[in-house]
């Protein structure tokens, strides 16, 4: 028992292995595969193997976790093409009428020898072996009392032992090969040979307490055929991701991302030094009359002046203040984004956002300020520059 828990931690062991390999799209709903199989068992030993041999026929269900290790469900029955005549050697053993004597019922973990060795290459091999290790219910059906003649004995002629009916029922183990042929581009199919050997591991009375007893094992020689549902993808297997970065290509990455950083920071810097550092620019109307124009830029979807930009707000009360006749007309405009209603009332909002600063926070007479909506503006090639108030300074 001890070896058989330590061949499943350390199968259990692959999968944290193979969690480097990372597969794309790897869902619970994906890489479930439906076995159907069938095939011959005997006993392991003492009997001859084609005389004591009787069919067989399963299933299996199994959800592949990673591309060396699946985990699946089993179901076995055998078919009872015991004789009524049996020799000496049955004398006393437990006799069924069923055509199903036997069953299996249980759980197993496959592991692909071959991805295991040299690694999975994103798509199954034509030929893979996998190693195959399971338990579960083992039960025996028996139905009726059985007569079973003896040879004759001397001056006491024919004697008939009559077999008492009982079920068994025990656990079981199993360890097999599974020698798969992967068909067709996409490996949708798979045709397998599966030998196994399958031991009968609870006890009965009088019998050996032995588990791994070869006494109490079975061969069996199935042969299946497997269709491999499809994936989210489409795929019928494991499909790897497209790159495995290394660390030059995590290097070039950062690289790239610390480059456009510093784009953007230059262009910013420019922007600051256009709008911020220099935002006055006087315009010629006529001999008396001149205006200057500065702006005020917003985040997208934004109508409140942001910190940054109050400075711009303040040049404005500045020069108002020191030209006392001079007035102000508000432009406010909108980025394209978004449908006509709420850019029109963005560019509305926005206008009404630095008359309020100029009036509230600066004391300039609301009655030389004027704040009106535009819609969306196509002063600047950039999209975004656009979300914007125009301040135009009238001087006479």
């Amino acid at each position: 028992m001890k070896k058989l828990l330590l061949v499943l931690a350390l199968s259990m062991g692959f999968v944290a292995a193979q969690a480097q390999v990372t597969v794309a799209g790897s869902k619970w709903t994906d890489n479930w595969s439906l076995t159907l199989k069938g095939g011959a068992v005997a006993p392991l030993q003492h009997y001859a193997f084609w005389p004591a041999t009787r069919g067989m026929f399963g299933a299996e269900l199994r959800k592949q976790l990673t591309p060396v290790m699946g985990l699946g469900v089993e179901g076995e029955w055998s078919i009872n093409t015991s004789s009524w005549n049996r020799p000496p050697a049955y004398l006393g053993a437990p006799h069924s009428n069923n055509i199903i004597d036997h069953q299996l019922v249980g759980g197993f973990m496959a592991v692909n020898i071959n991805n295991l060795i040299a690694g999975y290459k994103g798509k199954p091999a034509p030929f893979e072996v996998e190693a195959v290790m399971g338990l579960g219910w083992w039960h025996a059906y028996k139905t009726g009392s059985v007569n079973v003649a003896t040879e004759p004995i001397p001056e006491v002629g024919e004697v008939v032992v009559n077999v008492p009916n009982y079920d068994q029922n025990s656990w079981y183990t199993k360890a097999g090969l599974n020698f798969n042929l992967n068909l067709g581009e996409s490996r949708a199919w798979t045709v397998s040979l599966k030998p196994a050997v399958v031991w009968k591991m609870g006890v009965q009375a009088k019998q050996s307490t032995d588990c791994f007893n070869a006494n109490h094992a079975t061969v069996e020689m199935q042969a299946g055929v497997t269709y491999h549902f499809a994936n989210k993808n489409g795929a019928h297997y494991m499909t790897l991701c497209e790159k495995k970065y290394t660390q030059a290509d995590i290097d070039a990455l950062n690289a790239e991302i610390n480059a456009l950083r510093n784009r953007k920071a230059e262009v910013v810097e420019k922007v600051v030094e256009k709008v911020v550092e220099k935002p006055v620019e006087k315009v010629v109307r006529g001999a008396n009359t001149e205006s200057l124009l500065t702006n005020v830029f917003f985040g997208q979807g934004k109508s409140v002046v942001a910190a940054d930009q109050l400075p711009n707000v303040e040049r404005v009360a500045t020069y108002m203040k020191n030209h006392p006749g001079s007035t102000v007309e508000i432009k406010g405009y909108a980025s394209p984004e978004g449908s006509k209603e709420i850019n029109e009332r963005l560019a509305r909002e926005r206008a009404e956002a630095v008359k309020t600063l100029l009036v509230n926070k600066y004391k300039i007479a609301a009655s030389r300020v004027s704040a009106q909506g535009q819609g969306v503006g196509n002063m600047f090639s950039e999209p975004d520059w656009n979300r914007v108030s125009v301040c135009d300074i009238i001087v006479k």
